[in-house]
């Protein structure tokens, strides 16, 4: 897709605060120090669209972006961050488990691995969560360039096997070089515009 126009549309802090369902979402998920506000900015284009943080955690609501004002981007806050405190972390999981369950123009959601760090226990959860409602999932995994290509493709490999994931079916990315973006909106592009099914 080639991106014309991103612009902020706004940040979430309740369910009724969402805005009308009236076109296709992607909503995008990671721990909150995986680079998901690098991926995000990469793939549109941006530098400074989604906000790149020193201070994990920091995103504490859903923000909406309006790409080509045709689709929503949704940045969902960052998970697993200890720091946070629970009782925050209690209203986060209903606003996203709420939004995640109940929004019906949500198309897939894209889940963001740190490419060096092994999926945890956590991370094995929130994709088992996503398969028992029902929700498509795409996996990204950030931070390409930190590795040999070699040690690139060892780490596909094994977080494949933790994941019970083709590892053709993980998109490695970097927001320095720009791998795996175009991999990454071909992928969306049958989320967002599926072919119609033949008579």
């Amino acid at each position: 897709m080639h991106v014309r126009s991103v612009d902020f549309l706004k940040s979430v802090y309740k369910l009724s605060q969402l805005p009308d369902a009236d076109r296709p979402e992607v909503a995008f998920v990671g721990r909150s120090n995986v680079g998901k506000s690098s991926f995000i900015n990469t793939l549109v284009g941006r530098k400074k669209m989604a906000l790149v943080s020193k201070d994990p955690g920091r995103t504490q609501s859903i923000n909406f972006y309006q790409v080509n004002d045709v689709i929503y981007f949704v940045d969902l806050p960052g998970y697993g961050y200890a720091r946070v405190p629970v009782s925050v972390r209690k209203d986060w999981k209903g606003l996203i488990e709420g939004y995640l369950t109940e929004r019906s123009t949500l198309k897939a959601v894209v889940v963001i691995f740190d490419i060096r760090r092994l999926p945890n226990e956590e991370d094995l959860l929130l994709l088992s969560w996503f398969e028992s409602h029902h929700i498509p999932y795409i996996i990204v995994l950030s931070k390409a360039d930190k590795l040999s290509s070699n040690k690139k493709r060892e780490q596909i490999s094994r977080i494949g096997q933790l994941l019970s994931v083709k590892t053709e079916d993980m998109i490695p990315f970097s927001s320095l070089t720009g791998e795996g973006k175009e991999a990454t909106w071909e992928r969306l592009d049958k989320f967002l515009y599926p072919a119609p099914l033949s008579a």
